[in-house]
């Protein structure tokens, strides 16, 4: 086999950083505390601190299906492109 065969894929490619940082964002956002632990502004009736992290629930969600979504595509690529 010639060298151009033998060739594998980046291991690091941009859609992988982005499928990590998908995956990272909600820790860093959920172990700031500080940035958080506060109970203004309110939104109907709930302190921020509360609210904050329901909003980060349905982030977390959306950034996970992106970050799958990503990872399919490049898996496929990776495959040569046969659909799975």
């Amino acid at each position: 086999m010639t060298e151009e065969t033998d060739a594998k894929p980046p291991t690091v490619t941009p859609a992988r950083v982005v499928i990590a940082l998908c995956l990272v964002a909600p820790f860093v956002a959920m172990l700031w505390v500080g940035s958080y632990a506060k109970v203004d502004p309110t939104f109907i009736g709930i302190p921020f601190f509360y609210w904050y992290q329901m909003v980060w629930v349905l982030i977390s969600t959306a950034l996970t299906m992106v970050a799958y979504k990503l990872w399919q595509r490049d898996q496929r690529a990776r495959k040569g492109g046969a659909s799975a």
